[in-house]
């Protein structure tokens, strides 16, 4: 499947149908209006030379339209982080794949104080620039026969590369994702066979799109079948989420669990009574939040499991095969096995190893990096770097990362660089080591253990200068003599061991 080639197709078989309701602005644009808009975003695109184009827009009618006009001008979005570290994160981009032009939102670097990039286009002012004459010529080749206007577009394979999303880089700079048409349209097909989707169906996104999850989950999937996109910009906005989804009849959510436990928190009976589906992947899913779910909207929160590698999801539970606490079976195109740490070999069922996967949902590879690339794709298996098992009934487990980070709310947090910044502020002599202990809430939360008693509060103040909140352990507990490995490396698994048994001590 070629993405766009689709999306014409949706926007002239619905035409008057909803395609986008943005519920931050207040836009409601019908599947015909998105394909006029698109094109006249289209010429305006085309007419950069880079092959590469920034973009960071939060969740919107404004960002569904950019995101096609820069691909039906045969040019590649690269999808841009603002939710840390904005400006920095564009310069980074711009340096890693070689281009200039960053289309944003005035309105978004003002609210996130985001300072002004060389080469940041701003949608506000791009959008002033369209003539009558630009919204005259568009609506007229938007009802071209399709075959007539994919041709008078630039030409696209299945295998061109259709956005370039960034890992969280927690240990290392992020590295660029390079996904193709077919990638993402394996996910698509295999994702709207097995949970039964359709043009009736309307999904709340509420996911940023420079996350792989929002990206083909939250704008492709109803983007390509003709469902109606119900888009709000702030996935936090607990109180008002719930509501949308009420008054929207929205049949379908997919999220992160951080903020499926504030849905629940502020919804009300009655909130979710349409939904068909609610599906809960990057992170793991507590078994309180399932249950609150079911009890209180008798609604089944389902966990899936992907990688931005993966375009993203590989396996994920369903109303009629589900086991709580697995992230489900593979999709229907996708293989999975368990391979030996040491070895490589595959492990027979119910045995732990590191989680392989192969299928047209695997990247074409990491920009620009043939190196990282072959270290993490061998004969079309992808390493996860995932650690987990297959039961008996072909159900998918997670065990953990194989490296020491780890998701909290959705955002990857590496305890080697908060080790890193607690140790240059610690006093000579003490040491500490980082583990990360289960939160009912965020699913994981990071403790420091270290060899002395320490002022906590100051260390905390003092950490906030270089860490975001997520990245800062809240608690310390005094280890006087830590445990070390025979090499004289510290043994993280049994601090970990005495760290949660003194936790669960404390609560």
């Amino acid at each position: 499947m070629i993405l766009h080639h689709e999306f014409i197709k949706m926007a002239k078989k619905f035409g008057d149908k909803m395609a986008i309701i943005d519920k931050t602005t207040g836009k409601e644009v019908p599947y015909a209006k998105a394909l006029i808009a698109s094109l006249i975003l289209t010429k305006k695109f085309g007419k950069y030379q880079e092959g590469y184009i920034g973009m960071m827009i939060p969740t919107s009618a404004g960002s569904f339209l950019t995101v096609l006009g820069i691909i039906m001008a045969g040019k590649v979005p690269v999808m841009i982080n603002y939710s840390t570290g904005a400006a920095n994160n564009c310069e980074y981009a711009q340096k890693k794949c070689g281009f200039k032009t960053i289309v944003t939102s005035r309105a978004l670097c003002e609210k996130i104080g985001c300072r002004l990039v060389p080469g940041m286009v701003f949608l506000e002012d791009l959008m002033e620039t369209i003539t009558a004459g630009d919204k005259l010529q568009a609506a007229l080749r938007s009802k071209l026969p399709f075959g007539t206007l994919v041709r008078k577009l630039p030409k696209a394979d299945i295998e061109d590369v259709v956005v370039i999303l960034f890992t969280s880089g927690c240990e290392k700079d992020p590295k660029a994702v390079q996904l193709t048409h077919k990638n993402i349209g394996s996910n698509i097909r295999d994702v709207v066979e097995l949970f039964g989707l359709n043009d009736k169906d309307i999904l709340m996104s509420i996911l940023p799109l420079f996350h792989v999850f929002g990206y083909t989950v939250n704008f492709w999937l109803p983007m390509t079948t003709g469902m109606t996109a119900v888009t709000y910009a702030n996935p936090l906005d607990y109180k008002a989420i719930p509501s949308i989804i009420r008054e929207q009849k929205a049949t379908m959510i997919a999220g992160t669990p951080i903020f499926f436990s504030g849905y629940l928190r502020e919804s009300k009976p009655g909130d979710f009574e349409t939904l068909r589906h609610a599906v809960a992947g990057a992170d793991k899913c507590p078994d309180a939040l399932r249950a609150g779910y079911k009890q209180k909207h008798n609604l089944d929160l389902l966990e899936g499991y992907g990688t931005t590698e993966t375009s993203p999801v590989i396996s994920v539970n369903l109303h009629d095969r589900n086991k709580p606490g697995s992230i489900g079976p593979p999709l229907p195109s996708v293989r999975v096995k368990i391979a030996d740490l040491e070895s490589g070999e595959v492990l027979p069922p119910n045995h732990e190893g590191k989680i392989l996967v192969k299928g047209d949902i695997v990247m074409k590879g990491y920009f620009d990096d043939i190196e990282e690339t072959s270290l993490r794709i061998e004969n079309g298996w992808y390493d996860t770097g995932d650690m987990g098992m297959l039961d008996d009934d072909g159900f998918l487990w997670h065990r953990g990362r194989l490296k020491r980070f780890v998701k909290i709310g959705g955002e990857m947090v590496s305890l080697v660089k908060t080790e890193n910044v607690l140790e240059q502020l610690l006093p000579d002599g003490v040491d500490c080591c980082i583990v990360e202990v289960p939160d009912s809430v965020k699913g994981a939360r990071l403790i420091a253990a270290v060899t002395q008693k320490v002022s906590e509060k100051d260390l905390i103040k003092k950490m906030g200068r270089k860490l975001p909140p997520i990245e800062i352990p809240k608690q310390f507990i005094v280890i006087p003599d830590m445990p070390k490995l025979g090499s004289g490396k510290i043994n993280f698994r049994e601090i970990t061991d005495i760290v949660q048994s003194e936790v669960s001590r404390e609560s």
